[in-house]
């Protein structure tokens, strides 16, 4: 199922458009595969134990995903204005930028170093690869989310991500292709936390 508006609603859960009783995610975009009866009671500790998830998410939503792709976008057209280049500028403000950029970097692949820990449950070496860290919490995000194959949504990052690296120094309007990837991970992150948080009210992402 999907919802095609203008005015499209956060994230979160919302009574089912099938007309079943019962609450259906909605990522921001689709209507996902998960749903909860109304009136569903959850145990306290069911949520107690997803709490450190919760809260790592959380952070990502806050923090993690804005940060690494601010930084991305910022060191990646630094690099395309590098002095020397066809449209150079000031060496002082290059390395000012790119230095400001690889801290946002750093700050993003931390963060969802983390996340991806606690959706594991365990530290692997792939949360210690930047930018392969975050395309496996997509990856994760997804499958819970949807319980479906992630594997066309984070190719489709990965090429709009590839895009703006490699064409950015001639095409920087592809900056758009980062504001795309950054909006559906900041969705479909804050619909897994609505997701894992207890029913009742529906619980809708705050920006």
């Amino acid at each position: 199922m999907s919802i095609s508006s203008t005015n499209s609603p956060p994230p979160g859960w919302y009574p089912d458009p099938s007309g079943e009783r019962q609450w259906r995610v909605w990522t921001g975009t689709t209507w996902s595969e998960l749903t909860r009866p109304y009136g569903e009671v959850v145990s306290a500790p069911s949520f107690v134990d997803s709490l450190p998830l919760i809260n790592a998410l959380n952070l990502l939503v806050r923090f993690g995903i804005v940060s690494f792709y601010s930084g991305l976008g910022l060191v990646v057209s630094t690099l395309a204005h590098w002095p020397g280049t066809h449209q150079p500028t000031p060496l002082w403000f290059a390395e000012a930028a790119s230095d400001f950029g690889v801290g946002l970097l750093v700050v993003g692949s931390v963060v969802f170093a983390l996340a991806l820990h606690e959706l594991e449950g365990r530290w692997t070496p792939l949360a210690f690869i930047p930018g392969v860290n975050i395309l496996a919490v997509d990856a994760l995000v997804t499958v819970r989310l949807s319980a479906k194959s992630a594997t066309r949504r984070v190719l489709a990052d990965l090429v709009l991500l590839g895009l703006f690296v490699i064409e950015a120094h001639s095409q920087p309007w592809l900056a758009v292709a980062l504001v795309v990837v950054a909006f559906g991970q900041l969705q479909w992150t804050a619909a897994l936390v609505d997701e894992l948080c207890p029913p009742g009210e529906p619980v809708r992402a705050t920006s």
